[in-house]
């Protein structure tokens, strides 16, 4: 081969060689990224080229597919009772992509996940239409019902577990959107997908306040401080008097730390203290643990991580740098302690489940359309707040709080309930009308079903006449009431 002939096929064979890099390059290394790159067109109008799978609550799908007549996309989401599953299932739009467990579990809804090849080659064989598989939840649907229609108009959130399991029962946001409103891709979407966003709505509906919004916990946390002062041995028992002084001054100042009204709270038992809600016994009990031992049980109890259900749900924070009269109000639920819903769920499950916390998961099963189990959610252990002793002296303090103290509202003839209410001051000077909290659990003869935390954030309702027993204890108990019924 002469030189020029030979120059010529080196240059090709390297611009072939180059060619193949490149093609396995982009096939390979960059085709996750190009799947899920918003702007490529192609994959989502492959992804609504079929129907999605469903979202199953109680056996029934609460979403579904409909044929539409745009040229690009055959088929969008459709949904029942929108506004109210939508913080379990998130949003699934073709112009604005999807979230919660339409997103996390799209690859099985689409039928594009790897388990499903089989099916998908079956389907190429047989020219039946593709088809996504089910995401079967652990929702119980007349909690939900409950806990949506409790809130109402108020704006809050309502999360509930099975103290047993971990299983989330109920999740509920309020004000909510209709995810079906924005499913399709033309004007009218993008007209409700704007009046939605918090720019045009300050409510900010599409927010999921059970998992995404924290809030200060203010006397439910109380519950975590008692949980601290058993297991550390700064307390013997329910029934012990405490050194509790009355006015009680927060160390390094010369403030006191008010109780709400005439209480009787000097050297009062922790029982009678989480009756009536004595913030000087907690703060000066938070206080004596000290910054680590109320960090130490505020993180067993899930704090300061974020938690997947497996929708994120955002960190709840027990503060890290403080000082002694900081770590007094930070133990009664205030200063910069913060939860979720979601995360004062857990402490009252952990509690009712003898001390023993199970992770929340919301996702009982993975469901293959022909029906064949892909995956199942084992229950797991997520971590051992206090000890069986001490947790079942907490659930005779939290049932007397129902029986005898804020939290009479929320019992229910014959069976045994347990509850702490929270009223939480917020907004520069405690300004803002407080956000009424309530935790709780139900136990009948088979054990505890469920644990509920409920809060809302604004109301009707004058300044003093929000309290949690009065404004959340409600909606707790319905939802209690829901489940316990659905098992009888």
């Amino acid at each position: 081969m002469n030189k020029p002939l030979r120059r010529v096929a080196i240059f090709s064979g390297l611009l072939i060689l180059a060619l193949l890099i490149r093609t396995n390059w982009v096939q390979f290394i960059q085709s996750t990224d190009l799947d899920s790159d918003a702007n490529n067109k192609r994959v989502r109008i492959e992804r609504y080229a079929a129907p999605r799978g469903n979202i199953i609550v109680d056996g029934k799908p609460i979403t579904g597919s409909a044929v539409t007549d745009d040229t690009s996309f055959k088929y969008k989401r459709t949904y029942i009772d929108g506004p109210m599953w939508a913080p379990v299932t998130g949003f699934a739009s073709q112009a604005f992509g999807a979230t919660q467990l339409e997103s996390i579990d799209d690859g099985i809804l689409t039928g594009n996940d790897d388990r499903l090849f089989f099916d998908r080659t079956l389907s190429m064989f047989t020219s039946k239409e593709k088809k996504g598989g089910d995401v079967v939840t652990t929702l119980d649907g007349a909690a939900q019902k409950a806990a949506y229609e409790g809130l109402g108009k108020k704006k809050g959130a309502v999360a509930a577990i099975d103290p047993k399991t971990g299983k989330i029962l109920a999740l509920a946001s309020t004000p909510s959107y209709d995810p079906g409103s924005f499913a399709g891709n033309n004007e009218s979407t993008t007209k409700a997908w704007v009046g939605l966003q918090k720019d045009a709505d300050p409510d900010d509906p599409m927010l999921n306040r059970a998992l995404r919004q924290t809030y200060p916990p203010g006397s439910t946390f109380k519950v975590v401080t008692a949980a601290a002062g058993l297991e550390h041995g700064k307390v013997s028992g329910p029934d012990a008097p405490t050194d509790s002084p009355l006015p009680y001054i927060m160390p390094g100042t010369t403030t006191p730390l008010p109780n709400e009204g005439n209480l009787p709270c000097e050297n009062a038992t922790l029982r009678v203290a989480l009756e009536v809600s004595c913030n000087s016994v907690f703060g000066k009990l938070g206080a004596d643990l000290g910054k680590d031992q109320m960090l130490e049980t505020a993180k067993k109890f899930g704090f300061n991580v974020e938690q997947f259900v497996p929708v994120r749900a955002a960190a709840s924070e027990f503060p890290t740098d403080i000082n002694a009269s900081e770590t007094a109000l930070s133990s009664i639920g205030q200063f910069d302690t913060r939860a979720t819903p979601l995360q004062m769920a857990m402490v009252a499950s952990a509690v009712a489940n003898d001390g023993k916390l199970m992770k929340p998961y919301m996702v009982d099963k993975l469901v293959a359309p022909n029906l064949d189990v892909i995956s199942k959610t084992e229950p797991e252990e997520l971590s051992r707040p206090l000890t069986q002793e001490h947790a079942q002296m907490l659930q005779s303090m939290m049932e007397s709080v129902v029986k005898d103290g804020t939290g009479k509202i929320a019992q229910i003839p014959d069976v045994t309930v347990g509850g702490k209410t929270g009223t939480a001051q917020h907004g520069e000077n405690n300004e803002e009308n407080p956000y009424a909290w309530f935790i709780s659990y139900a136990k009948t003869a088979n054990g505890s079903p469920v644990a509920v935390a409920v809060v809302v954030e604004d109301s009707d309702a004058t300044r003093e006449n929000i309290s949690g027993g009065g404004l959340a204890a409600p909606i707790a108990k319905a939802v209690m009431k829901a489940v316990i019924d659905g098992k009888g």
